[in-house]
């Protein structure tokens, strides 16, 4: 089954007073790109989510975003008055020795970082459940999303092959025309160099044996086929199998270029830029299959 690297999964679940958001997104890429983010207190278990989603993913460059957010409101930052105090009157006491304006005093004693203590929330085991149980219910939208792409380009890949495997008959319409233009041509060559007196028939037909064996496409067309076939084999195994139908091409470009320098035929040239085409078609579809 083929499965697109560019993939999406989002879900999300209400908790208490807070809203858990899962999204996942994956584009191309040669190797697996993976990129975490997730509130700091609950940085410990970011190996746990790294192992799931790398097993999940494969490959693609790949971000998994969890974000929490409270429904309702929650006064997270508290003002240290004791503190604000001190720094004032020494800020104040400070100016007054310098002789410098006190215009933004206040401004300035509210931007100290160390007045404000900050209520960061601990990690919570119950709601660390509720956060991977909504993390699988987005790798299982991701991969589902991944599928349904894979089907849609596994629709067109089939497609493109099988204009390839197609052509094949159209190269043998002119296969048989080239024995005799050869032949032709040997003969013309000949009776121009020696005279048509002086053609040794027999060394023609030696000549001729020669050429017909050099520009031969059967065992291209043979392979060609069979490549084709295995192509299609392996489009519907279980796993996914990008890179492997990548090599298959890499031999299906080998047969079709043979069969051009081969061919000395205008018409099955023409066949083969078709074919090759399309090959180009197919490779340029697998850079996004995993």
């Amino acid at each position: 089954m083929l499965k697109s690297m560019t993939g999406y999964g989002l879900a999300s679940t209400e908790y208490l007073q807070k809203k858990i958001t899962v999204e996942i997104r994956s584009l191309n890429s040669k190797f697996l790109e993976l990129n975490v983010k997730m509130p700091r207190n609950y940085s410990e278990k970011e190996s746990t989510i790294r192992n799931e989603a790398t097993k999940a993913i494969e490959r693609g460059k790949a971000n998994v975003n969890i974000i929490i957010e409270q429904t309702t409101q929650v006064e997270s930052s508290l003002l240290n008055k004791d503190k604000f105090n001190s720094y004032y009157k020494q800020l104040d006491q400070l100016a007054t020795e310098l002789g410098v304006e006190k215009t933004n005093l206040f401004q300035q004693t509210l931007s100290i970082q160390d007045i404000w203590s900050v209520q960061e929330q601990s990690a919570d085991e119950v709601e660390w459940k509720a956060i991977y149980n909504t993390f699988t219910q987005a790798i299982q939208n991701f991969n589902q999303f991944r599928a349904d792409e894979g089907a849609t380009l596994a629709a067109d890949l089939k497609k493109r092959v099988e204009l390839i495997l197609e052509a094949i008959p159209e190269v043998e319409k002119f296969e048989s025309n080239r024995v005799p233009a050869i032949k032709d041509k040997l003969e013309s060559i000949l009776k121009d160099a020696v005279g048509a007196e002086n053609v040794d028939k027999n060394r023609l037909e030696q000549e001729l044996i020669y050429f017909i064996e050099k520009y031969d496409i059967t065992e291209e067309k043979i392979r060609l086929k069979s490549h084709c076939d295995y192509f299609f084999l392996v489009m519907k195994e279980k796993e996914a199998n990008g890179k492997k139908l990548g090599f298959i091409t890499q031999e299906i470009g080998r047969e079709i270029n043979t069969m051009g320098s081969k061919a000395n035929d205008a018409s099955i040239q023409k066949i083969v830029v078709g074919m090759k085409d399309e090959l180009e078609k197919v490779k340029e579809q697998l850079l996004n299959i995993i």
